[in-house]
């Protein structure tokens, strides 16, 4: 599988936290706020907004989450609040309301739709709590996706961590999003941790729910991109190239526009 490319991280963080300001301040919006996971997406897009000298809302939102995403948060959040005077956070423990509703909707048939349907609810719950926080501080939300998530696997929760006002990183791949974060300082514990949506409550990593890693994914969405297939790869490449092609085409729902039903003018 190809090199990865070197990304030229001064150049394009002068043009994301530009792009951010300007976003901004055409919007008459005070600044951003951030779900902050613990993860590399995360570090990386609330350092863009602080970047800015914008003001920046922090927010952690807890949900039985593994303490390891917890201290890598919380390490990233006390680390950028001493380096921008412009940076907040609050902590909004969700896992209340969480069991709350579980409480309250049936389990269905299937464990394994019911568990991956309360992942989702933990993600949509998040997004509700980022919303809240935006709407009496006059922030938007700041998406975390990056390329490979956002248009290539569609690894993210639709009106969960899918449902934001910008996304800042969605053009990087995840390579690139740890080239950007190391060039700006982010703890080395996010560097080295292995990405996770931190979904299920547990450390399963996103590899091991895809199936291949994010460089073997970058490298599948490249040969996708430039009209290659099937029978042009074997072994391991093959059965990247497969799972790529795979998670690409169940999840075009999240990456197209909603369907619209257009009535024809000949019976209205």
């Amino acid at each position: 599988m190809q090199k990865k490319n070197t990304l030229r991280a001064d150049a394009v963080k002068k043009y994301i936290v530009s792009w951010l300001k300007d976003y901004a301040t055409n919007a008459k919006v005070n600044g951003f706020v951030v779900g902050i996971s613990g993860g590399v997406d995360s570090a990386v897009t609330s350092t863009l907004c602080a970047e800015t000298g914008l003001p920046t809302l922090c927010v952690e939102m807890p949900i039985h989450q593994a303490e390891s995403h917890v201290s890598r948060g919380r390490e990233h959040i006390e680390q950028l609040k001493k380096r921008f005077p412009n940076v907040s956070s609050v902590e909004t423990n969700l896992t209340t309301v969480f069991e709350m509703f579980k409480s309250l909707v049936p389990a269905g048939e299937s464990e394994i739709k019911h568990n991956l349907s309360l992942a989702n609810t933990r993600a949509r719950l998040r997004m509700t709590t980022l919303y809240y926080h935006g709407g009496i501080n006059g922030l938007i939300v700041a998406g975390t996706g990056n390329k490979v998530e956002d248009f290539g696997v569609g690894f993210y929760t639709k009106y969960g961590d899918g449902g934001v006002d910008i996304s800042p990183i969605a053009d990087l791949m995840k390579s690139e999003v740890f080239q950007l974060a190391d060039f700006m300082g982010v703890p080395n514990s996010i560097l080295k941790a292995a990405p996770t949506d931190g979904l299920f409550g547990d450390d399963r990593s996103d590899e091991d729910q895809l199936g291949a890693s994010y460089d073997e994914l970058e490298w599948a969405m490249t040969q996708s991109e430039n009209g290659k297939e099937e029978k042009e790869f074997s072994d391991r490449e093959l059965e990247v190239f497969k799972i790529y092609k795979r998670l690409n085409f169940v999840n075009q729902h999240k990456m197209n526009a909603i369907p619209v039903c257009k009535i024809p003018h000949s019976i209205r």
